[in-house]
């Protein structure tokens, strides 16, 4: 997700730069839910249905209908030059199979056939995902010919609006989340764990931000973080007033383990 991309105008970097930015907040919330759905089938086999539930609506909710936005707005103009038409057939049998994904785990039999059709799922959206901000972005971007601008609009399925990024919080020195110790006596040994430190930068906020979406009331999930997540907390604290307490497991050097429980 680090290619550089050269547009024909202003507006069209623009609107380059708010179909990454969301391409990045669909992976990463997607990967957190899909970390917390795996692990639950190791530590908490009874917690995963609910997870995979969660993760069912969230792929209704916004990765199908993401897909269809592309095929109805971006496909057909990169289809319609000669250097894209394979490719983006190619894209467009990507969707049937993300779609069929969808269906496969929604209608898994056990949790651990769920597991292993959202980790191919990921995969699979991630790779797509890449192709589109690599390939076809760049291709439409760079066409004195295609407004990408015009084509995308005010299209919510492809230009997000509601992801809370890096950059919104760069400055934030206060932690939030309710503070203090909210361990409500969880054994963190049953509590599953997101590790952050293995996430891309770019995919990490809104990857906690999925894993922390699943988690019911009265149970908790440890964060793994490469440093002291304070812009991180705030961001949680104004995505969602009060939901957790957070006490602080381990600081540092290497690590810093975060005990998140909603109330």
């Amino acid at each position: 997700m680090s290619t550089v991309t050269f547009a024909s105008d202003p507006q069209d970097a623009q609107a380059v730069e708010a179909v990454e930015a969301h391409h990045a907040q669909l992976a990463g919330e997607l990967g957190g839910r899909v970390t917390l759905l795996i692990d639950a089938v190791d530590r908490d086999p009874a917690s995963a249905e609910d997870i995979r539930a969660g993760l069912v609506t969230f792929c209704e909710r916004e990765l199908v209908p993401h897909a269809l936005a592309e095929e109805s707005a971006l496909y057909p103009a990169a289809h319609g030059t000669v250097e894209a038409r394979l490719l983006i057939d190619g894209m467009l049998a990507e969707h049937r199979r993300i779609t069929d994904l969808v269906d496969a785990l929604r209608t898994a039999p056990s949790p651990a056939r769920a597991a292993s059709d959202a980790r191919a799922l990921q995969v699979l959206f991630e790779e797509h995902l890449d192709k589109e901000n690599e390939l076809v972005l760049p291709l439409i971007a760079a066409s004195p010919d295609i407004s990408l601008a015009e084509l995308l609009g005010g299209m919510h399925e492809l230009l997000g609006g509601h992801a809370h990024t890096d950059s919104e919080a760069e400055g934030e020195k206060s932690g939030g989340c309710g503070g203090g110790c909210g361990c409500g006596g969880s054994d963190e040994a049953d509590v599953p764990e997101l590790d952050a430190r293995a996430v891309p930068h770019a995919l990490r906020h809104a990857t906690v931000f999925g894993a922390l979406d699943v988690v019911a009331p009265g149970r908790a999930m440890v964060l793994v973080a490469p440093h002291d997540p304070l812009p991180l907390l705030s961001q949680i604290e104004a995505r969602d007033p009060g939901a957790f307490q957070v006490e602080y497991v381990e600081r540092g050097p290497e690590a810093w383990r975060l005990l998140f429980t909603r109330r």
